[in-house]
């Protein structure tokens, strides 16, 4: 009897192991979730709606298609507030959550702060509007990716097409003290010094401007007295609009080049379409000048949701950091963060996104990323400038 009651408890004990395994397997089964971190709020907020935006239609996306490993993709945000303090605050809730990886953010400043707690966690994140040098080169982390370029190739563009280009000989080159602006300047800087040293140009302006500040008018003096031949801003729109206006104003005529924060449709609205027709931009490529399968049906879903496209790179980018992470995640065929990371660095095959291939180097930075001149029409449009 004794002996029956053993083997009757050791199979009871048996089953509910059974049941409680197959109960684990089920929940397996629901989403997929990722986090995005976004500046839904502050000086960035627009970028950041786009980016949310551009995630929502990625994700759907991804669903319809039938998600990553028999499983749907949900996307929760948190907003970093535009601002350093407020992204560690965002990086936490994000661990808290117990997110698979995340998404985020928009600014070299912001992004870093997360970066290192995320790094810290292990939890793999992927930046796509963050270009400072510092989060990669100096840094090489091991879960931390990005989809957008670098500060370095950028600045690079620069240079070789203000003089080259535009035979541009007298520079000015403005930002505004903050990781990105200054990293963006200090590499056209760079880039510049051997069109300098050859006697094919001068840096006439390098200085920079407080973000945050209304009255631009003694830097705006300052530049207009050098007489560029062209001004380079690699700051945010939230300025470049007060600037470029106060500069005309000022009767600075030079052609303002933007980098590739300083210019979308907020800064037309800041600067107003009589200032902001003809600036120019240094830009990744916009999605309407994308031609991949993937940014057809992006540009498509986007409107239908949404009414337009977006006016800059980088919520584009957001979207193709979701792509990204599901990737890997297939080519993983798990979601545990160091597979995910391992796949990332070494196995992106197949890994497409609305802007094309996906690929890494060893420090997580995207391979391959192209830029081009932009310049705004007159009825507020972006178009491939023509010199």
């Amino acid at each position: 009897m004794r002996k029956t009651v053993s083997v009757l408890l050791v199979c009871m004990l048996a089953a509910v192991l059974f049941l409680s395994g197959c109960a684990k397997k089920t929940g397996d089964t629901g989403p997929i979730q990722i986090a995005l971190q976004a500046p839904i709020t502050g000086d960035y907020a627009y970028e950041g709606q786009m980016a949310k935006q551009s995630v929502e239609v990625a994700a759907e996306l991804i669903n319809k298609a039938g998600g990553v490993l028999e499983r749907q993709i949900a996307v929760t945000v948190v907003d970093d507030g535009s601002n350093p303090k407020d992204s560690a605050i965002a990086a936490q809730k994000a661990v808290s959550l117990k997110v698979v990886a995340v998404i985020g953010s928009y600014g070299s400043s912001v992004t870093e702060p997360a970066e290192d707690i995320y790094e810290k966690n292990k939890m793999v994140s992927v930046g796509y509007g963050c270009t400072a040098l510092r989060l990669t080169v100096d840094k090489k982390p091991a879960y931390f990716f990005r989809t957008c370029g670098r500060d370095d190739a950028q600045g690079l563009f620069f240079a070789k097409y203000a003089v080259e280009t535009m035979g541009a000989k007298r520079i000015a080159i403005m930002h505004d003290n903050s990781t990105f602006a200054k990293g963006v300047a200090e590499e056209a800087k760079k880039a510049l010094q051997p069109y300098v040293d050859a006697g094919k140009c001068e840096i006439i302006y390098y200085d920079a401007v407080t973000p945050g500040e209304k009255d631009f008018s003694a830097a705006v003096t300052k530049l207009r007295n050098t007489q560029p031949d062209v001004w380079y801003y690699t700051g945010y729109y939230t300025e470049a609009g007060l600037l470029v206006r106060q500069a005309r104003d000022a009767g600075l005529t030079c052609p303002f080049i933007g980098g590739n924060a300083a210019i979308n449709d907020d800064f037309i609205k800041i600067a107003g379409i009589d200032v902001a027709k003809g600036c120019l931009m240094t830009q990744e490529p916009l999605v309407t000048d994308v031609t991949t399968a993937i940014s057809e049906q992006f540009r498509t879903l986007y409107k239908e949701k949404f009414g337009d496209v977006p006016s800059s790179p980088w919520p584009v980018y957001a979207a193709d950091a979701l792509y990204a992470i599901v990737g890997a995640i297939k080519n993983a065929n798990s979601i545990e963060s160091d597979a995910i990371a391992t796949a990332m660095h070494t196995n992106m095959t197949g890994v497409e996104g609305v802007t094309g291939a996906i690929k890494f180097t060893a420090i997580g930075d995207r391979e391959d990323v192209p830029y081009k001149m932009y310049e705004v029409t007159a009825d507020g449009k972006y178009i491939v400038h023509q010199q």
